[in-house]
């Protein structure tokens, strides 16, 4: 089954401990694409200025993302330059250029309205909203968000709550979103407006998945470096949709090994910058690390 985003595709210069990258591929929808398109077809939603580097688009395309929801605009491509000191968790930013990006008004092709899956990436909730009015009964929607719409877009944020199954984000945001330091009750409010499952993200740490009788925590895997974290936590969105949509099951059993493929993507994004990693990785190398995932939580129980 195919899965439809709809968000950000940029490009970024990032520095880190370990290097320095220049106008590399970037976004939301860009990373969650890289990841997810290694388990099952994408159809992308967004929008780029004229002096994009649609070549660079290419792998994506002969992955099987769909590019015909990507719109060209006249005018600069949204930038966003940002700096990691040792702390990876956080990323210093150094400047946005929204450029195109601010005009943004999602327009989903015909062809993609009928996607069974849907993602709705990091973008202002009142978009979200509107792109859920041009799809067709899909399967289950899922969206995340920041800091910036929990601030400045609270009222249409909880309006969307209403109408998606699925929100990721990080405990920062969540903490700021429902006012509760606590994550456990932080996940029970935001369950209580709407989605039915909760995935906190907390980076290094792992991930938490909560619905309203469960909890499911997956470890993030112990990388001896990280490259550049930035578009980890897209990443995880990707290998999590992706994998739910090959499957097309959402069972609970199957919703846990789906985090379990999010958390795989994400730590392979960080390997090196951009998408670069998500773009070099196979079959076998996703089911390898899988496999080791399973290892880190495995254990004998004695009856």
């Amino acid at each position: 089954m195919t899965v439809l985003v709809v968000g950000s595709v940029a490009l970024d210069s990032v520095e880190t401990p370990f290097g320095k990258a220049d106008d590399v591929l970037g976004g939301s929808a860009t990373f969650f694409s890289a990841a997810a398109s290694h388990l099952t077809p994408v159809q992308l939603v967004g929008v780029v200025g004229s002096d994009y580097p649609m070549g660079k688009l290419a792998p994506l395309a002969a992955r099987g993302v769909d590019l015909r929801g990507l719109e060209q605009a006249e005018g600069e491509s949204f930038r966003w330059r940002g700096r990691y000191r040792h702390d990876l968790n956080s990323a210093e930013t150094l400047e946005t250029r929204l450029g195109v990006f601010s005009h943004f008004r999602p327009k989903i092709p015909e062809a993609f309205r009928g996607a069974p899956f849907v993602f709705l990436a990091n973008i202002d909730p009142r978009l979200q909203l509107d792109v859920l009015k041009q799809v067709e009964r899909p399967k289950l929607v899922a969206c995340d968000t920041m800091n910036f719409w929990i601030e400045s877009r609270r009222p249409d944020l909880l309006t969307l709550l209403e109408h998606v199954d699925l929100v990721t984000l990080n405990d920062g945001e969540a903490r700021q979103l429902t006012e509760k330091s606590n994550l456990v009750k932080a996940a029970r409010w935001i369950i209580e407006r709407g989605p039915t499952h909760v995935i906190v993200k907390k980076g290094e740490h792992g991930a938490f998945m909560f619905t309203k009788d469960s909890v499911f925590f997956a470890p993030a895997y112990p990388l001896e470096e990280v490259f550049d974290p930035t578009g980890a936590g897209d990443s995880f969105a990707g290998g999590f949709m992706g994998y739910l949509a090959r499957s097309g099951d959402l069972s609970p059993a199957n919703l846990r090994r789906a985090v379990v493929y999010g958390s795989a993507m994400g730590s392979f994004a960080v390997e090196k910058f951009s998408i670069e990693r998500l773009l070099e990785i196979d079959d076998k190398q996703l089911a390898a690390r899988v496999a080791e995932f399973r290892k880190l939580v495995a254990f004998e129980e004695d009856l």
